[in-house]
């Protein structure tokens, strides 16, 4: 089994890590391709699979056509019985290398057609349909993504996988744990939203800081906590920085210990294949409020925050005052939220049907 990923942190890498480690104890040979920036690589070596580096951007561009000889010079050598590819990039790259020589599956996390607009949205929109031919199997992280992938005309053999929670990594906190947090991660101890994801135009964040100001207002020297990295930090700093209250951690492994010290998570993307971030949230017993998109609806059920129309701050800060204020509320929602999570969304039933999926490509094509 390869496993490949330009990703190599965040939700992406969360679950491709997920399906390595359940492969690996049923007794798998599992490699993955992947650029050697993020933690994905170095995490995956240490669970027990070869890790092969792979020199490739996020972008396409000029860089494509080596990146994926690369990809391929790559795959001739690990020899897999499977190449599951995770993302635009490597769903680009690994179907251009791969051809179906092996079984082939791709799993978008978000469709690239939905990143842009205009010519690159269309010229993505043709790939997608274009590369349906190499693919043996899509794997959807939840309906709203198979039926965006649907609308688009993107005609291939679906199976919808949501997307689950390590319910070994997290858990709900009291309010005494919540400021232990804040103090062991050097937070000040006051009311505190915290946002995890990619600092990105997908992830939402420079709307996130259109609303603050409103939040400031309402509730004077709240905080409000940007865990990640990505292209727009620049730029959301120069934002940040006539506001009060914004602090910006960086990349971060232990994404715990941070949503333990919120009071409320915010998720405020633009489009999701399936967000794993308010799911974590949930996990942690923490309210959720969220925009209403494909990707992130289905995942926030009545009763554990709220969801709000993408684009529309002042709604966002509506939601988020509410919860500050009303500190019961919130930890009423973080329950019902943790008690979904548990229920419906466990990480290791997902990693399960994954391998099964995987067996039954293999199993159909040596038969063919």
């Amino acid at each position: 089994m390869l496993h490949v990923s330009v990703p190599t942190s965040e939700g992406t890498a969360e679950v491709l890590l997920g399906y390595v480690r359940e492969q690996l104890a049923r007794g798998w040979r599992v490699s993955v391709a992947c650029p050697s920036e993020g933690w994905l690589g170095y995490v995956a070596r240490e669970a027990g699979a070869e890790v092969a580096w792979w020199r490739a951007g996020r972008e396409p561009g000029v860089a494509t056509l080596e990146e994926t000889a690369r990809l391929s010079a790559l795959v001739t050598r690990l020899g897999p019985d499977l190449v599951h590819l995770h993302s635009s990039k490597a769903g680009l790259a690994g179907r251009l290398a791969v051809r179906r020589r092996v079984p082939t599956v791709f799993q978008p996390h978000a469709w690239s057609f939905q990143a842009g607009s205009g010519t690159s949205s269309r010229l993505a929109r043709r790939w997608e349909r274009f590369a349906v031919r190499w693919t043996d199997q899509v794997v959807c992280v939840g309906e709203g993504e198979r039926l965006v992938g649907e609308a688009a005309g993107v005609r291939a053999e679906v199976t919808v996988v949501p997307n689950g929670v390590d319910l070994r990594r997290f858990g709900p906190t009291s309010p005494e744990d919540r400021v232990e947090a804040r103090a062991r991660l050097g937070l000040r101890e006051a009311p505190t939203v915290v946002c995890v994801g990619r600092l990105s135009h997908q992830k939402g964040q420079d709307g996130l800081l259109d609303a603050w100001t409103s939040v400031l207002g309402a509730v004077p020297g709240a905080q409000l906590v940007l865990v990640g990295a990505g292209p727009d930090e620049a730029d959301l700093r120069r934002r940040a920085s006539g506001l009060g209250g914004v602090v910006f951690v960086g990349a971060r492994v232990d994404v715990p210990d941070w949503l333990s010290a919120a009071d409320v998570v915010t998720v405020p993307s633009r489009y999701e294949g399936m967000a794993l971030a308010p799911l974590e949230a949930m996990a942690s017993g923490r309210s959720v409020v969220a925009t209403d998109v494909p990707g992130i609806a289905e995942g926030v059920v009545d009763g554990v925050g709220a969801l709000v129309p993408p684009g529309d701050p002042d709604a966002l800060a509506a939601a988020l005052v509410e919860r500050l204020l009303d500190p019961a509320r919130a930890d009423d929602e973080g329950w019902a939220g943790y008690d979904h999570v548990s229920a419906e969304r466990d990480a290791a039933e997902a990693a399960r049907r994954v391998a099964r999926l995987s067996l039954s490509l293999m199993a159909s094509r040596n038969r063919a």
